[in-house]
């Protein structure tokens, strides 16, 4: 009897750009991608955070190199991605939030969180798959939406619209690519706790809302968000494209 065989989670042999990766969630997913063997371009706008987090990647004896990009500047990200010798693995983790009721949205918050979590995701994914295309070798494009790209939420009407504007996206994107062997996907936490959320876990009562909702009874930490990266990226997920991976603790089951 031929024994079916388990599809490789390494990742030898590929390179990998993550945006966002100088902390929190992006770090994370460029820790994950070098573990599992591949080369990781790490890029963030902070130099410091992004040389700091590179140098304890390859401390590790993994693979990594700095790359300081602003994806809300369209055109120079556009610059950067075409300018890579190769590229199998695109993970973009940049994102922000400014949480406001809908009757005091500010145009200016609304320009700011829409221009980063959703125009810079889309010309970003576009130049990346652009370079697959060249490499005639497909690759895997994962963006890290969130659970509120599924819901909605109170003061998050401006951040849930552009989260659920990925998902759209992220199906269009994998119809059009699918013939190129690029898959796309998503990632769509709950709340993890960061640097950036350190402020909301701060106050316990916002804390213990947040676990009444989570069915598992606690918030998520980076460490949830790393296999599923890695799954997405490796030939573990080969027919998996234009869908999410909602790591919620059942928030969004009921």
């Amino acid at each position: 009897m031929r024994l079916p065989q388990t599809p490789s989670f390494r990742l030898d042999d590929k390179t990998a750009l993550v945006a966002g990766a100088s902390s929190g969630i992006g770090l994370g997913c460029a820790v994950a991608l070098a573990e599992a063997g591949a080369h990781v371009l790490c890029a963030a706008r902070s130099t410091d955070k992004l040389d700091e987090a590179v140098s304890a990647i390859k401390a590790k004896g993994w693979s990594a190199e700095a790359l300081v990009l602003d994806l809300a500047d369209v055109r120079t990200t556009s610059t950067a991605i075409s300018a890579l010798a190769t590229l199998d693995i695109f993970v973009n983790s940049a994102g922000l939030a400014r949480h406001a009721a809908a009757l005091d949205t500010s145009e200016e918050d609304f320009d700011t969180v829409s221009s980063l979590n959703w125009k810079a995701a889309h010309f970003a994914a576009r130049e990346a798959a652009r370079k697959m295309i060249a490499g005639g070798n497909g690759g895997s494009i994962v963006t890290i939406s969130s659970q509120m790209g599924h819901v909605g939420g109170i003061d998050r009407s401006v951040y849930s619209a552009s989260k659920h504007a990925i998902e759209g996206m992220t199906k269009s994107m994998a119809i059009e690519w699918g013939p190129e062997r690029i898959r796309v996907n998503t990632i769509c936490p709950t709340f993890v706790r960061t640097p950036l959320t350190e402020s909301t876990f701060a106050n316990q009562e916002r804390v213990d809302w947040i676990t009444s909702k989570i069915k598992l009874g606690r918030v998520g930490e980076v460490e949830d968000i790393m296999g599923a990266t890695v799954f997405l990226a490796s030939d573990a997920s080969a027919l998996i494209t234009g869908t999410s991976i909602l790591v919620d603790g059942g928030w969004t089951a009921g």
